[in-house]
């Protein structure tokens, strides 16, 4: 008589359970920053009077608006996979190359830096799709030249130029509308534009299948390179009229601005849910990723005790709890 072997199978894995766990993971990260921007605000409003209002909240979104242009061409570069070093030195650059032209008007204010820092990443992204360098190279070189070019047109930082008092350049800066800064107004069409840009166009979809996956987006027929370029080239005109607008703002173009700020643009890039792998991110995430980095900013002025060198730390740790949640989310979440 042949023994009957009996073989135990494996209980089936809970499909719906998985399911379930990777939308509300999907969601988390979709939607995280958001909700923990609105509870910053909160707790924030609670705990400090002065936080609330009007004057704060304009402050607020005046001293962010420049770190926000910047991080929303940051936004595109990273979704494509790649990274963008550069933009702190552009910005910076840009600035001084605005209020170096004022004097010959505000078209040629807005007009030179603008050409200038389109050209360094047009340059950037030539390098970057055509020979195949890394992103990371090729944008610290970036970051080096945009500041040197700087340091040669003011003679080594000797040199500060002013906007002329009566220049109408300076109103594109200082001017406000209803209470609100223009640069806020700018701000917003900007990333009004820019979600349009990357949801509802060609370009935008090819931006998402790049960084996903260059191979497969190639046998696609899409032009890789070609949206690369273009998306190096976007980030390099939006950190360089961050900067006209910062120089506006200032009355001057000032050389040491910008160090470290192409960091700050990562961060805020990150905390509002764009993978740093590329392939995923959103304009809002991004814009609520900045704010929140505004309000931590703010909340530590409002506490009074804590000098610049501790609000970096407390943003520094605060990216790093982001980074591993979402990184948590990450792997609950099933490949694609």
């Amino acid at each position: 008589m042949t023994p009957t072997i009996v073989t135990k199978t494996p209980h089936p894995v809970p499909v719906e359970r998985e399911l379930r766990r990777e939308r509300l993971a999907g969601l988390a990260q979709r939607h995280g920053a958001p909700a923990v921007l609105a509870l910053a605000v909160l707790i924030a409003s609670v705990l400090f009077p002065a936080f609330p209002t009007a004057e704060n909240a304009n402050g607020i979104a005046i001293q962010s608006s420049f770190l926000a242009i910047v991080a929303l061409g940051m936004t595109f570069v990273i979704i494509t996979g790649g990274i963008d070093l550069s933009v702190g030195s552009v910005f910076a650059l840009g600035g001084v190359l605005a209020a170096y032209a004022s004097p010959w008007g505000p078209l040629p204010a807005l007009l030179l830096p603008l050409a200038v820092c389109g050209a360094i990443g047009l340059v950037q992204g030539l390098l970057i799709a055509k020979t195949g360098m890394a992103p990371f190279i090729v944008t610290l070189a970036g970051l080096l030249g945009a500041r040197g070019l700087l340091l040669a047109v003011t003679d080594e930082g000797a040199t500060t130029y002013l906007v002329p008092k009566e220049s109408a350049f300076l109103e594109l800066g200082q001017g406000t509308l209803f209470g609100i800064g223009y640069p806020v107004y700018l701000t917003v069409v900007l990333f009004a534009l820019g979600a349009v840009l990357l949801q509802r166009t060609r370009y935008g979809q090819a931006v998402f299948a790049v960084g996903g996956s260059p191979d497969a987006a190639a046998l696609m027929g899409l032009p890789v390179a070609r949206i690369r370029v273009m998306t190096y080239l976007l980030s390099g005109l939006l950190a360089g009229f961050a900067g006209v607008l910062n120089a506006s703002r200032l009355s001057s173009g000032v050389t040491i601005l910008g160090v470290g700020m192409e960091l700050d643009a990562i961060a805020a890039v990150v905390i509002g849910g764009t993978l740093l792998v590329g392939g995923a991110g959103s304009i809002s995430g991004t814009l609520c990723g900045v704010l929140l980095l505004g309000v931590i900013q703010n909340v530590i002025n409002q506490i009074g005790t804590l000098n610049s060198s501790y609000q970096s730390v407390v943003s520094g740790l605060f990216l790093i709890v982001v980074v591993v949640v979402q990184t948590f989310l990450g792997r609950r979440r099933r490949p694609r």
